[in-house]
């Protein structure tokens, strides 16, 4: 049974999905496509930098291979290729500027033959932003010695699907998506003079954007460590292609820039990766690296929590906590029910994780990794701290979005010469199992070890629950039970080992999977378990290196 919030979405879901049905139709006609063609700009005013691609292509080296492409048979369809891939263009960033002009030019030629109107997937909007945002970094060699009728076909497609994303950028809703097609035309109003009312509307939208999206200290409202790094790689484009133009960078993105590479600065793990909460998974950012290394982060603008993540330090430690409630509804696509789960790092290697986010593996392995088993935090029942939307029409329009939420209350930070950290508390099981979860963690700097506190408050008696803590290991490690029961030897390498000691409990050895790569890994999970009716349990554990 639908509640009243449920079916409001619901009838809201079936209405965009009907408009959208119907748009898609209108978009294949004639009329339409002729709508989209205007003025053939004369010539480009400005020749951005080719190598800025390399901040949103995910090609490394080698990865495509552009020199060995058959051009004739490009285009043609192949189950195998991945539409976005191919129609993207972002594989731009591989070519050799001297050897693959013509190969360039003769593809272009090919793609302009056969979807230079609209076709669903080619020109989803994200493929279609990523593609003119390729095609402009690149327009100086894609045109170079081209014919006259290839450079005004070029130009004439660039500005057709501008102008589509124009007529239905305010009807965008995916914050990815809304970015990508932001840039896209800022970039095409910065390199045709008779379409920088391009630039200005991208302007105007990109503050409305960053005035909705972030918080105050520059973190995205999805608390999403990856979209973070998404929205900044973006923007860092279109900086330095407005600053290459001599043209005026507005203060405003400037100013999330800065506290963008400031947040991935503080947040930036050991590995060179970032934690894995709320949808963040694998991640490179090795194109980050120079922004990063030139960045200088005042006292000032040091925090001890982002986007709800605490950050500790001490030593060879690092921690990462997860102290935040749930995002709003419309910013809770990517989210993941783990509150109080963290990661830990020793001596620059990960030892306790998140399963990660299974997007590039699998709507499956993407579900699996929602729920709060998956990270290594407290579950009850077996049960999920927060509830997914299951409705297909639902979750169409508005992704696996949240249904009900919670709160995190009562945090405490403690800081000084012996302990760094914090406790704080979740409601998330009070409706159902009259419970409460309060976490302690803290990094000891005299004995360089983890220290934890798990309480379970039971609000009434009389409900029995099994509860269930767990401790993912890092993929690679692993783990075994001592003979005393309530401890576990986790093995590093070959000469070094960590002991996890549990008191006055006994723990368990399970395998579990990891997610936030592209492919499923095993790993090992510590577990503790057991059932609890009408009193209230304290758990301490700790973390310490084999002496």
């Amino acid at each position: 049974m639908f509640g009243l919030k449920a079916t409001y979405f619901y009838l809201i879901a079936i209405q965009i999905s009907l408009t959208k049905f119907f748009k898609k139709i209108y978009f294949t006609t004639n009329y339409y496509n002729k709508s989209l063609k205007s003025k053939i700009p004369k010539q480009i005013i400005f020749s951005p930098n080719p190598f800025l691609l390399t901040l949103i292509s995910p090609y490394q080296k080698n990865s495509f291979k552009v020199n060995e492409i058959n051009v004739n048979e490009f285009w043609l369809e192949n189950k195998n290729r991945n539409v976005s891939d191919q129609h993207s263009f972002l594989w731009l960033n591989l070519i050799d500027r001297k050897i693959d002009r013509k190969n360039i030019q003769k593809i272009i030629y090919l793609w302009m033959l056969k979807y230079s109107s609209f076709k669903k997937g080619v020109w989803e909007t994200s493929t279609l932003s990523s593609r003119l945002i390729s095609w402009i970094l690149n327009i100086d060699i894609i045109i170079n010695n081209g014919t006259f009728e290839f450079k005004n076909n070029f130009f004439q497609n660039i500005v057709t699907q501008c102008n589509h994303l124009k007529k239905n950028i305010k009807f965008e809703k995916d914050l990815i998506k809304k970015v990508e097609t932001i840039v896209a035309l800022s970039m095409s109003g910065i390199v045709f003079k008779e379409y920088e009312e391009n630039f200005r509307l991208g302007i105007k939208e990109l503050d409305k954007f960053i005035n909705n999206y972030f918080d105050e200290d520059g973190f995205p409202l999805s608390r999403n460590p990856n979209d973070l790094i998404h929205f900044t790689k973006y923007m860092l484009l279109l900086s330095k292609s407005i600053k290459d133009a001599q043209q005026h960078v507005p203060d405003f993105l400037d100013e999330i820039i800065k506290k963008n590479l400031i947040c991935i600065k503080l947040i930036k793990t050991p590995n060179d990766q970032i934690p894995f909460f709320n949808g963040g998974y694998e991640n490179n950012l090795n194109n980050l690296d120079n922004y990063l290394d030139e960045l200088k982060v005042n006292k000032k603008d040091k925090k001890n929590s982002l986007g709800g993540i605490f950050l500790a330090k001490s030593k060879q430690q690092v921690l990462f906590f997860d102290i935040g409630g749930p995002p709003s509804k419309s910013y809770s696509k990517n989210y993941q029910s783990g509150p109080l789960s963290f990661e830990y790092f020793l001596d620059g290697a990960k030892i306790i994780t998140n399963c990660g986010f299974g997007k590039n593996i699998s709507q499956k392995a993407e579900l699996i990794s929602r729920l709060t088993a998956s990270q290594s935090t407290l579950t009850i029942n077996d049960t999920s701290v927060t509830k997914f939307e299951r409705n297909k029409i639902i979750n169409r329009v508005f992704g696996n979005s949240i249904k009900n939420y919670f709160k995190t209350t009562q945090l405490n930070i403690k800081d000084d010469k012996n302990l760094t950290g914090c406790s704080v508390v979740h409601n998330g099981y009070e409706k159902d199992f009259n419970c409460t979860h309060k976490r302690e963690i803290y990094l000891d700097h005299l004995s360089n070890k983890l220290l934890g506190k798990d309480h379970i408050f039971k609000k009434k008696d009389g409900i029995p629950i099994r509860y269930v803590f767990r401790f993912h290991l890092n993929p690679g490690l692993t783990a075994v039970k001592t003979m005393g029961g309530n401890s576990a030897l986790i093995q590093i390498s070959k000469n070094k080992s960590l002991i996890f000691t549990l008191e006055n409990e006994n723990i368990e050895i399970e395998k579990s999977i990891f997610l936030g790569g592209k492919k499923i890994l095993e790993n090992t999970c510590i577990t503790i378990s057991g059932n609890l009716v009408n009193k209230d349990k304290s758990f301490n554990w700790e973390i310490k290196k084999k002496i």
